[in-house]
């Protein structure tokens, strides 16, 4: 089978990433150039390893490599101290090298928890990502940031860590449910939000066919979020400039996250896109772009059928104050000031200090009045 590649190019560490459906299938081949030995880790959620574990394991097989497994429980809560410290345990009790390789075999949270695992294991062990999710696809599975969560916030300590593959097995993404198709699409938006009108546009025609399944628009928009990050992360590995761009709507995203005790209440990409668009109407607000952009954000994200204001997040949110309190927890502040990121228009988004506290809080006790 052919598959579509997006190279990362970053010195000594460059990688693929192969995108196309039935990659999974075929993953002990891709897999095997990398290895001294035939021997691999497996690390995944439950829910994961119940519909995908089986296929992965018989690739394995096929291409002679051995291999053990170990399934975490799934959600965010997961993505914490325990099972942190248990996965390290399990790994070490394993016996993997460092010329060995740990697979992630699930979405954000198995991603982000076994690239920290692998950072620190023998001060860094080579792994695979194979994202399960859509969100995990797009983004958190390319780019090297891993990490976990803490009572403080949303991963306050990690590590960079770049995989040495990723295998974005798309067909994947037909076992997902709606909601999590949804959040991993909020992921999506935020590329053409943040430096491609063009894809914006694409995907204001194409959304909704790809939530319907549509397999060739999920490889496009697939490859398109993948290609940008890619670029972004060439350019700025580890967040000393363009890569903060990123994190457009991440800034309102992490506190709401922290509000809902990262529950089911608030999936990573639903606060993804709340988040841009709060970002989007502050910019307004500001006179950094027309009234007519954060609409038209709202308006493409309502038609997905997402959530776009926190009166869609169920049950109690803090107010303003404590909102904003746990937006200064966030990893983007600088010298003591908030960095966010606001945007001149669709496409057009850029990183500054430069944002009163009192429009921004004005704003969410707006939105909380909603409620």
């Amino acid at each position: 089978m052919t598959f579509e590649t997006v190279h990362v190019d970053l010195p000594g560490r460059a990688y693929d990433i192969l995108i196309g459906a039935g990659i999974l299938r075929e993953a002990g081949q891709h897999i095997a150039p990398f290895l001294r030995r035939k021997r691999v880790a497996i690390i995944t959620d439950e829910t994961v390893a119940g519909l995908h574990l089986a296929t992965l394991q018989a690739s394995l097989d096929a291409a002679g490599i051995a291999h053990s497994a170990l399934a975490l429980p799934p959600g965010e809560a997961t993505k914490g101290w325990a099972q942190f410290s248990r996965t390290v345990e399990w790994i070490l009790t394993e016996k993997i090298e460092r010329s060995d390789l740990v697979i992630a075999l699930g979405g954000g949270v198995i991603g982000d928890l076994v690239g920290f695992a692998a950072a620190v294991v023998r001060r860094g062990v080579r792994f695979v990502q194979i994202p399960t999710t859509l969100l995990a696809q797009v983004d958190s599975s390319v780019g090297g940031k891993t990490g976990i969560n803490t009572a403080q916030g949303k991963n306050l300590v990690g590590a960079f860590h770049q995989p040495t593959l990723v295998l974005a097995d798309t067909g994947l993404l037909a076992t997902l449910p709606p909601r999590d198709f949804l959040a991993g699409y909020g992921e999506v938006v935020k590329y053409g939000l943040l430096g491609d009108a063009a894809f914006f546009e694409w995907l204001e025609v194409n959304g909704p066919a790809m939530a319907e399944g549509d397999i060739d628009k999920r490889n496009l928009a697939v490859r398109r979020s993948c290609e940008m990050k890619a670029e972004i992360v060439m350019r700025d590995e580890t967040e000393q400039g363009d890569r903060a761009l990123l994190n457009l709507g991440h800034t309102f995203c992490h506190a709401l996250e922290a509000a809902t005790g990262y529950s089911s209440r608030l999936l990573h990409g639903e606060g993804v896109a709340i988040g841009c668009a709060l970002a989007f109407e502050t910019s307004a607000r500001l006179g950094l772009c027309a009234q007519e952009e954060p609409s038209r954000v709202r308006a493409h994200l309502a038609a997905m059928g997402m959530k776009v204001a926190l009166k869609d997040i169920p049950g109690d949110l803090p107010d303003a104050d404590a909102l904003l309190a746990l937006m200064a927890q966030d990893k983007k502040v600088l010298d003591g000031k908030l960095r966010f990121i606001m945007a001149r228009g669709i496409g057009a988004a850029f990183v500054t200090s430069d944002v009163p506290q009192d429009v921004v809080g004005g704003l969410l006790s707006e939105e909380l009045a909603r409620r």
